[in-house]
């Protein structure tokens, strides 16, 4: 099976699981971690090279306060738990996001983190924390005006490269499949400029619930698709047919 190079999740329905399960919602958020865990050895084993989560959204701090704390306080847990393992398995993790809003337990925690895997050179998880593609785009935006300001840049090197290059995943491949979990059918502010031909895979089953077969039956189907970029199925065959070596 060829595994895509760069997949990113949507990890939504904690909340609703643990609520399935009569159980409050913060029980679905702890559950959720272990999914992360058994994703994060699942990617690595099929030796998919870049593993984006969605963890925080920049509008998951309009959620009640006592919520927002104790996802908060879980980051902080789990990315000094999984420290360890991170290493033994040579997982390079970073973040994407708005690390200055985050409480100085958490950041502290992944900054930690951050160092610690600095020179992995396995899997690369990226955590999307305090994050949101407008916010993302907007920031780059700035940063060109400002370079065009000072003279740095002229209008006219504002291009598709130059707005990338701005960009928190910049140096980053972009995504080849983004799996959502929960069944919702958005983008929910991910990734936005990112996903502009990137495959998409919704499922109905709720994080808690992903494991590694979820994830390899949504590759499978990754695999079965076409991807034209714009161009016709006959245009991408030919140029398939063409690239293949003879024997």
């Amino acid at each position: 099976m060829s595994v895509p190079r760069h997949v990113a999740i949507i990890m939504d329905g904690n909340g609703r699981w643990a609520e399935k399960q009569g159980l409050e919602r913060s029980a679905g958020h702890v559950r959720g971690v272990d999914s992360v865990r058994n994703i994060v050895r699942a990617a690595s084993d099929m030796g998919i090279g870049y593993l984006t989560l969605y963890t925080f959204s920049t509008e998951n701090w309009n959620r009640p306060q006592y919520e927002v704390d104790m996802l908060m306080h879980l980051i902080a847990k789990a990315i000094e738990n999984e420290t360890p393992e991170m290493l033994r398995n040579n997982v390079r993790v970073t973040v994407i996001g708005d690390m200055e809003s985050l409480p100085d337990e958490t950041r502290a925690c992944l900054q930690r983190c951050i160092d610690a895997t600095a020179h992995d050179t396995g899997l690369n998880m990226v955590l999307a924390i305090s994050y949101s593609a407008r916010w993302e785009i907007t920031r780059a935006a700035r940063i060109l005006a400002d370079e065009a300001a000072r003279g740095l840049i002229s209008p006219a090197d504002i291009n598709d490269e130059a707005i990338s290059s701005r960009l928190s995943t910049a140096g980053m491949p972009d995504p080849d499949l983004l799996i959502r979990t929960g069944g919702e059918m958005r983008l929910s502010n991910f990734l936005l400029w990112q996903m502009a031909y990137g495959e998409l895979y919704v499922t109905d089953t709720y994080w808690p619930d992903f494991g590694k077969a979820e994830l390899e039956k949504a590759i499978t189907e990754y695999n079965g698709r076409q991807r034209r970029f714009g161009k016709t199925g006959a245009q991408v065959e030919n140029e398939q047919h063409c690239a293949t070596p003879e024997v």
